[in-house]
This record gives C-alpha cells, sequence and structure tokens, in this order.
C-alpha cells in the first residue's frame, strides 16, 4: 500500500521560514518524479514545485520562484519544500504527490498525501 505523508505546516508571521517534509512508502521512490501542490480556499489546486529522482530538475512555479526550495533524498523516502519570505497569498493546504512522469499536471500524479495547512498571517 503506498502512503505519502506530509508534515511540517502549521501557522506562521509574514516572512517566516516552513519547511514541509513528505515521506513515501510502498513505492519505488526512486522511480517517482515528486511534486508539491497546493490549493487554497476555494481554489484550484495549484502545481509548486517538483523534482525528478536525479535531483537534478525543478520545476518552480512562478509564484514560488526564489522563495521555495523543493529537495529529495531518496535513501530517506523523503522530498521537502523549503518555503522563505511566506506571504499570506502561500496560505493553502500543501500535498505532495508521485508521478511516473515529469509533470505539473495534477492529473499525472498516481499518488497523493493528505495534504498539510499552511497559513500565514499579514
Amino acid at each position: 500500500q503506498v502512503q505519502l505523508v506530509e508534515s511540517g505546516g502549521g501557522l506562521v508571521q509574514a516572512g517566516g521560514s516552513l519547511r514541509l517534509s513528505c515521506t513515501a512508502s510502498g513505492l519505488t521512490f526512486s522511480s517517482y518524479f515528486m511534486g508539491w501542490f497546493r490549493q487554497a480556499s476555494g481554489k484550484e489546486r495549484e502545481f509548486v514545485a517538483g523534482i525528478r529522482w536525479s535531483g537534478g530538475t525543478r520545476y518552480d512555479a512562478d509564484s514560488v520562484k526564489g522563495r521555495f526550495t523543493i529537495s529529495r533524498d531518496n535513501a530517506k523516502n523523503t522530498v521537502s519544500l523549503q518555503m522563505n519570505s511566506l506571504k499570506p497569498e502561500d496560505t493553502a493546504v500543501y500535498y505532495c504527490a508521485a508521478s511516473l512522469r515529469s509533470t505539473t499536471r495534477h492529473s499525472g500524479y498516481t499518488y497523493w498525501g493528505q495534504g498539510t495547512q499552511v497559513t500565514v498571517s499579514s
């Protein structure tokens, strides 16, 4: 049974930082492109960042470039999202997801975590 479990969400003031982690089990982690998505209340799910097994390629959504950094540790089956200079508009539920293709489309992802809430206060 495949599981993706996110952690690290919470409440932070604008300008602060959070680090999200996602631990995967039940799949060959190194075979998957890993992505982070977010969904704000009343809005569609949005791609944030993605990373290949090698870590050599990352796709960062324009809204987070220069502030968010995705990384992965294949030995620990984890993918992380370091979020700096947070803004109130970053408030959302953040999801990690696994895909066999390098894609930013949420329809291309096979497995999803349950999500973790990030709230940025002004």
